[in-house]
């Protein structure tokens, strides 16, 4: 077992490794006890739901709403799942392997490595354990921020709630678990009405200022944090100034707070929100799947409607809890772009970015766009009747690992389920890693000894 584990790619295992929790979190979801109904989901409706979980989507095929058709059992299969999916098993299991004492050698460091995005094994321990550590202290401070706002949602509720107090921390740490990383999922219901977070929008004035802003702003707080990467969140911690700042975390940084400022501008003047939920629109879009907004209504709206699809084609960053294709690749996308334009190297910040990086984003923006399209077509013609403009913003949500949603996805069928149960899978575990698994020199990175006689292409 163990000559096998040394062999195996390590992109492998860690496809595998989603793969095996994705399939448990089915099993787990198809119980009958997991509805509250008493009747099971379905094994493609829980396959789907697990892959959603696991996957930090946010999508999801119930009939209402999880709070409304799952039971607790359900729910908190649905928070362990988000936790792993998030984290990813392996951080998970590393991190436990070394508070036991355990000791991590070159192939398990090296598995590690490629699975948090790692050009070195040097630290990778201690990134683990901050990992954790900064995850876990984040998810329970914002909980216990929330817990009076969701008391005061369950206390507005029309149906009559006992023990509220506790209720109410259940879905603040559900809530926690689902922002920080990414998910998009609430277990918010009224008289079984799917809500999300509309209740917590500014215009809707169910609830107290207080409860309103504090949902808003924790809630975007850890959204933004758990999709900035735990590398640049440990970048800025030990390191503290900016001039000592890696490249990674410069372009991190400063590309995701100018799609945060220009999305918020765009989405302010073209839809007419407040200020509050034009900026919480742009920063869920970019993974989270949250919704204050009613993306049902973007279909009258063609500004936002792109914008948002731009955002959630960018995403999250590298060694995060987010989907798309990454702030990073499409920063240095536009940076190279740039350069060749003008005839120059291709850097950012005094510093030249290496032609492998470079290409690795092109493939990775022009792969992903090709998997779009393809996604998009065959759900259409497996289902004409969704429209071309709700199955596109779907199919990017799902690829991106964001979760929102124009209402479509308890309509779909069950073949254009596995479709997105895929694009979910293929979007989370990255398109570099699936395609990596035909690098068969990981171990040596050696390079073919032969070479060709160049010959050239016409471009253009």
């Amino acid at each position: 077992m163990k000559n096998i584990f040394r062999k195996m790619h390590p992109y492998m295992f860690i496809i595998l490794s989603f793969f095996g929790v994705i399939l448990i979190g089915a099993i787990l979801l198809v119980m009958p006890f997991a509805s509250k109904t008493g009747e099971s989901f379905g094994f493609v409706n829980s396959l789907f739901m697990s892959t959603s979980a696991v996957c930090v989507t946010g999508l999801s095929v119930m009939e209402t709403s999880l709070g409304a058709d799952m039971t607790v059992y359900a729910k908190i299969i649905m928070a362990i799942l988000m936790e792993i999916g998030g984290l990813s098993i392996i951080t998970i299991t590393v991190f436990f392997f070394t508070v036991i004492g355990g000791k991590i050698g070159i192939s398990r460091g090296y598995l590690i490595k490629e699975s948090l995005n790692q050009d070195t094994m040097k630290n990778i321990v201690s990134l683990v354990k901050n990992i954790v550590a900064i995850s876990f202290s984040i998810q329970i401070i914002c909980a216990l921020l929330n817990w009076y706002a969701f008391y005061e949602f369950l206390d507005k509720s029309v149906e009559a709630i006992d023990h509220k107090i506790i209720k109410s921390l259940g879905i603040s740490l559900f809530h926690s678990s689902a922002s920080f990383n990414n998910a998009g999922f609430d277990i918010l219901e009224n008289n079984g009405a799917l809500y999300s977070l509309m209740a917590f929008s500014t215009d809707a004035k169910m609830l107290s200022n207080f409860s309103v802003y504090m949902v808003n702003y924790t809630t975007m707080f850890m959204i933004f944090t758990g999709g900035i990467g735990f590398v640049v969140i440990q970048d800025v911690i030990q390191k503290r100034r900016w001039k000592y700042f890696s490249l990674h975390s410069k372009i991190t940084i400063i590309t995701s707070l100018v799609i945060v400022i220009i999305g918020t501008i765009i989405i302010k003047f073209t839809t007419h929100i407040s200020f509050t939920d034009s900026l919480f629109t742009v920063i869920t879009s970019r993974t989270a799947g949250f919704d204050t907004y009613g993306m049902h209504l973007l279909k009258y709206n063609p500004p936002s409607f792109i914008t948002i699809i731009s955002l959630m084609f960018i995403g999250a960053s590298p060694c995060s809890t987010g989907g798309g294709i990454k702030t990073t690749t499409f920063a240095i996308t536009l940076i190279a772009i740039y350069h060749f334009a003008r005839g120059k190297k291709t850097s950012a910040f005094k510093k030249s970015i290496d032609n492998d990086q470079i290409i690795k984003s092109f493939v990775l923006v022009a792969m992903a766009v090709m998997i779009i399209i393809a996604a998009t077509f065959f759900i259409l013609v497996n289902q004409p009747e969704l429209g071309t403009d709700r199955v596109l913003f779907e199919v990017v949500s799902a690829f991106s690992t964001t979760g929102l949603s124009m209402g479509i996805t308890n309509m779909l069928n069950i073949g254009s389920k596995f479709i997105v149960i895929f694009l979910m899978i293929f979007g989370r575990i990255g398109l570099l890693t699936i395609i990596g698994v035909l690098n068969k020199n990981w171990i040596h990175k050696d390079f073919d000894e032969i070479e060709y006689v160049k010959e050239s292409v016409i471009i253009g």
